[in-house]
């Protein structure tokens, strides 16, 4: 499946429309409705609960953003929506809330956080929580993962759905978790066609990759992550469909 049309006449808001400054955490609820508010797409992230919920929220753990401590999937859908975000007032939200918040008024895509811990597969509630939220939604929306046995997962739970890989420059400073192994493999994005994807969103800094100027040639969409200026949003455009920005308006 390609992505739609509406994933390319605007750009996407990473984590939502944030500005913790402006009382607006990433991801929280403010943040989606002020992305909506000026037209942008959506990117955002989903985690798991102990109860098989998938919740918007990046972290593997509640520390950097509220209160609270530990593993995200330790609590339950219930305990987390009563988890306040520092800086912004809104609540931990639920990815199926979210997605009635949205509406299909703009496109939306979601990364689903790798659950496995070190790119393998042990991997599969977060995808099915995710799909099932999705069971009936009708605007515009795609799926990508870092972890390759995700987006595999996503095409047999949901394959009229568009899928990606999130992919990356995998230097050992930044993926200290993932195997040195596996970081090699992954940094060649090896499994593109076996998972059925049609596009990548590549780290901003690594794009000029021969490997992405190849899945370019054959038809990938290629989009970007994270740009954080109108300058380098201007230079990843040589070569991107699209780019997901934050801290100033694309």
């Amino acid at each position: 499946m390609s992505l739609p049309a509406a994933f390319f006449d605007r750009p996407l808001a990473h984590r939502a429309l944030h500005d913790r400054k402006a009382g607006r955490v990433e991801n929280s609820v403010k943040s989606i409705e002020a992305a909506i508010a000026a037209n942008y797409g959506i990117e955002i992230d989903v985690q798991l609960t102990s109860d098989g919920h998938a919740m918007v929220f990046h972290d593997d753990m509640l520390d950097r953003l509220t209160a609270a401590a530990g593993p995200v999937r330790d609590k339950t859908r219930a305990e987390l929506e009563e988890i306040a975000l520092w800086d912004d007032g809104g609540m931990i939200p639920a990815f199926v809330d979210v997605l009635s918040i949205v509406a299909g008024r703009v496109p939306l895509l979601v990364e689903i956080k790798d659950q496995d811990g070190a790119m393998g597969p042990n991997i599969g509630p977060l995808e099915q929580a995710t799909t099932d939220a999705l069971a009936g939604y009708t605007g515009d929306v795609a799926l990508m993962s870092f972890n390759p046995h995700a987006v595999a997962r996503c095409a047999t739970l949901a394959p009229d759905i568009p899928r990606g890989i999130v992919t990356s420059s995998y230097l050992a400073e930044f993926w200290p978790e993932v195997p040195e192994q596996v970081r090699d493999r992954l940094r060649d994005i090896p499994d593109y066609d076996q998972v059925g994807a049609s596009f990548i969103s590549h780290e901003a800094s690594d794009l000029d990759r021969p490997r992405v100027a190849a899945l370019k040639s054959q038809g990938a969409a290629i989009l970007c992550w994270t740009i954080r200026s109108p300058e380098a949003e201007k230079d990843a455009r040589r070569i991107v469909d699209n780019v997901t920005f934050e801290g100033y308006l694309a």
